[in-house]
């Protein structure tokens, strides 16, 4: 009996090692086949998205009204690039309040408007972005008269400077400016000369232009339009191809004309005028009143 259950327990022993032999290590112990191993790339950061365009809108009102200009406007998208010679225009436009799709990066926003200008630094970073830029500027309104008579505005030119030092004609702003015409300017002084005619009949002043404001002037000339004519007797027809000049007492020539009866406009004043016809010259002084426009004419007599 002894010997009987000593070899059960070895076979029982035998039978649980070769068992376990036998057992694969993919073997799941609690039944099938384990699952396969998966081979997986390492896991990476991913790129950020790269900015993208955006709208850059721009407006401009004046220094001190607060108003915003409506017209007259030229813009200039500059790249603000501190190493480049001369910085590249990416945008302009003549609109009001225009509107520029940019890309990300720095930029110089300009506005013209008249003879004034403001920038601007603005900076695009991938979103919609509003600028309002500041313009310090005015304007002038020039016009001429005699007495209290308007002088045709055709018949006007006006040239405006901005002084320098002692000098009131130190810098051209802007020459053959039109009687009525609106001139935008920087605020400051301006030295403004007016030419009625084509003469000498010239008259000068320094006007203040203020922000948001139109500073409109009259310049009073002290002048008339003579009419010249070289006749055989007073009041008769005057003869046609005569060279006429009008000089100064002292002989400075002030103009010259040829034809039948030329007309020419004259500070108030003394001349000489000078008719030369048909290899003959004939003389008469004469006055200019202002406001006073008259015919000045020659008699021709036999010497």
């Amino acid at each position: 009996m002894r010997e009987v259950g000593l070899w059960r327990v070895i076979a029982i022993l035998a039978a649980t090692a070769a068992g376990a032999r036998a057992q694969s290590p993919f073997d799941n112990p609690v039944g099938g086949p384990l699952p396969s191993p998966g081979i997986t790339s390492p896991i990476l950061p991913q790129p950020a998205p790269a900015e993208s365009e955006a709208d850059l809108s721009l407006s401009a009102t004046l220094v001190g009204g607060g108003q915003r200009l409506r017209s007259g406007l030229a813009w200039r998208v500059y790249e603000d690039k501190a190493e480049a010679g001369k910085p590249a225009i990416v945008a302009r436009s003549t609109d009001a309040t225009p509107s520029f799709r940019l890309p990300p990066g720095s930029y110089v926003a300009t506005v013209t408007y008249g003879f004034a200008s403001a920038s601007k630094r603005v900076t695009m970073s991938g979103s919609a972005t509003s600028e309002d830029i500041k313009i310090s500027a005015g304007a002038l309104k020039l016009s001429g008269s005699i007495g209290n008579q308007k002088i045709a505005p055709n018949q006007l030119a006006f040239s405006i400077f901005v002084p320098i030092g002692a000098n009131s004609e130190g810098r051209l702003v802007r020459s053959g400016v039109k009687a009525g015409e609106v001139v935008r300017l920087p605020e400051g002084t301006y030295h403004v000369v007016s030419t009625y005619g084509e003469s000498n009949a010239i008259q000068r002043a320094d006007l203040k232009v203020e922000n948001g404001k139109v500073t409109d002037a009259t310049l009073n000339h002290r002048a008339a339009t003579v009419t010249l004519k070289l006749v055989a007797a007073p009041g008769s027809e005057a003869f046609a191809g005569t060279a006429f000049s009008v000089l100064t007492p002292g002989g400075d020539t002030i103009r010259e004309a040829i034809g039948a009866f030329p007309s020419v406009t004259l500070a108030e004043g003394d001349y000489v005028l000078i008719a030369r016809h048909e290899g003959q010259v004939y003389t008469r002084e004469f006055k200019v009143e202002s406001g006073l426009d008259r015919d000045i004419e020659v008699v021709a007599k036999a010497s």
